[in-house]
Order: structure tokens, then C-alpha cells, then sequence
């Protein structure tokens, strides 16, 4: 009878074990057709926007442009072009005429100070000097900018900015108007009426990266300035001397500027008015 007993209950551990590797046999495949389902599922969502075997249906082109969209207003950092005949009339210029003055295709990185300069009064067998208000000034500020040139057009505003650059820090010296007089004041605006808005600025010093290890393209100047009364008539300008300039696909530019202003605006000068945001509707710049 105990014999029965034990048999009868192996026998039941054997059914039970069977049937527990049945139940996970069947519980692997139940899962795993679940999950085949659901990858199909989900594969099918996913697929369901995308084209036929990957290629688009249509393409979209976009023409790159230093120009800003039309009623949108520029907040992008730009110097002006001096109110100079000279300057105004160049077309050394033209393409920078075109965004109304040199403007930083990627936002620079601007460097800027301000300084409340304090005289130290130090009398004898004293712990603590006492500070005497001397004047406050706008320092110089360092604008750091990125071009890259991919086309012609971008090759000729770079020729345009660097010819910028060189003129608007030298001096009306020799044959020409306002002989002896210094380099042209430039208005410089950015980020909108209250971060930058017609600050006087003359250019003290600029710096140009032109690295050996990127590529150079040559850009067709036989449109700008001298260069196209040279080449009129001309069929193929590209082997007329001078009309062709090679331009880095990447450089950087650092431009050293100094706020100036007249001793006309400066005796008018409010500090009111100043804190109060009177200055920012006006054209005086004040920073």
C-alpha cells in the first residue's frame, strides 16, 4: 500500500513537472508570437510615413542669403557703412551695401565692458582708504565672428568685408576729400533696440585667420569696383589679370571697436533719462 502510495505520488511529481514544461512551452510561444506581432506592428506604424524604399517623393531647395526676410526685422551684429561719399559710391562695397552695412552671417562673440574708475585717498596711520569718483567709461568691445564660403556670393562678401575692414581704419590722407581728417565713426547694431542700437564706434583694430589646413576657392571679382571697366567686353574674365581671388571656406574675424561720442551729446547727457530708457528711441546710442 505505501508502495502505491509512492508510486502514485512519483507519478504525480512526473505529471506535474511535465506539465509545467508544457505550460512554459506553450507560455515561450504565446510570447513570442506577441512579440513577433507587435515588432510587425510597430515596424508598419513606423514605415508608414516613410517613402518607398527610402528615396523621396519630391525635393526641396532653399537658396542661402545674407539678406534678412522681407518685414522681419535684423537683429543680426553689423557695422555701418560710413556717410561718405567715398564709401557710399564704392563698389568694393556693393555687396555690402546689400545688408546695409557688414553683417556677422553667424552670431559673434562679443566682448564688453563698462568701468567706474575710483582714485584711492590714503591718509597716514589709517586701516581703511576712502575712494575718491574719478569718471566712468565704455571700454573697447571684441566682436568675434565665423565666415564660411561655400559660393561665389558668399566668396565676394568676404572679399567686401575684408575690404571694409582695411578702409574704415585708415586715415583721409593724401589726394581726395577731408584730407587730414581721422577714420570714419561707424554705427554698430545688434540684438535689438536695447542691447545695440547706433552705438558710435570707431574700428581700432581687426584681426583675419587664414588657416593652412582648410580649402580655398576662387571667387570671380570681375564685377566689383575697377575690375569690371577692366573686364568689359571681356568673354572669359577668368584669365584677365586680377579678377580672381582666393577666399578661405572658413575664417575668423575679430574686430576691435571703441564707442565715441561728441562732446555735444555727451553735454547733453542725462543719467535720468538714461535709467528711465529715454536713450533707446533716440539715435545718440548711448550704451
Amino acid at each position: 500500500m505505501e508502495l502505491d502510495i509512492k508510486n502514485t505520488i512519483g507519478n504525480s511529481n512526473v505529471s506535474t513537472n511535465q506539465s509545467g514544461s508544457n505550460d512554459q512551452t506553450l507560455s515561450k510561444e504565446t510570447g513570442s508570437k506577441v512579440f513577433s506581432t507587435a515588432q510587425g506592428f510597430m515596424k508598419n506604424v513606423r514605415s508608414r510615413l516613410l517613402p518607398i524604399n527610402g528615396e523621396p517623393t519630391q525635393s526641396f531647395k532653399a537658396d542661402a542669403s545674407f539678406k534678412s526676410a522681407p518685414g522681419e526685422k535684423d537683429w543680426r551684429v553689423k557695422l555701418s557703412i560710413p556717410n561718405v561719399q567715398s564709401f557710399q559710391n564704392s563698389d568694393m562695397l556693393e555687396p555690402l551695401r546689400q545688408t546695409n552695412g557688414l553683417t556677422f552671417p553667424y552670431t559673434p562673440t562679443i566682448i564688453l565692458s563698462h568701468t567706474a574708475n575710483y582714485s584711492p585717498i590714503s591718509p597716514v596711520h589709517n586701516n581703511y582708504p576712502f575712494y575718491a569718483y574719478n569718471n566712468s567709461s565704455v571700454d573697447q568691445m571684441t566682436i568675434t565672428g565665423e565666415f564660411f564660403v561655400q559660393t561665389s556670393a558668399e566668396g565676394t562678401y568676404w572679399v567686401s568685408m575684408l575690404h571694409y575692414l582695411r578702409s574704415v581704419t585708415k586715415m583721409f590722407y593724401g589726394e581726395g576729400e577731408f584730407q587730414g581728417a581721422p577714420p570714419p565713426v561707424v554705427r554698430l547694431n545688434g540684438y535689438g533696440d536695447y542691447v545695440f542700437k547706433n552705438v558710435p564706434v570707431v574700428v581700432t583694430m581687426f584681426t583675419l585667420d587664414m588657416p593652412t589646413e582648410i580649402d580655398y576657392i576662387a571667387v570671380d571679382l570681375s564685377d566689383m569696383g575697377a575690375l569690371a571697366e577692366a573686364t568689359k567686353g571681356a568673354t572669359d574674365t577668368a584669365n584677365v589679370k586680377g579678377t580672381v581671388a582666393y577666399v578661405p571656406v572658413q575664417s575668423q574675424v575679430t574686430v576691435t571697436v571703441q564707442p565715441i561720442y561728441s562732446r555735444t551729446d555727451v553735454q547733453g547727457f542725462s543719467l535720468s533719462d538714461f535709467v528711465n530708457g529715454e536713450y533707446v528711441t533716440q539715435e545718440k546710442g548711448f550704451i
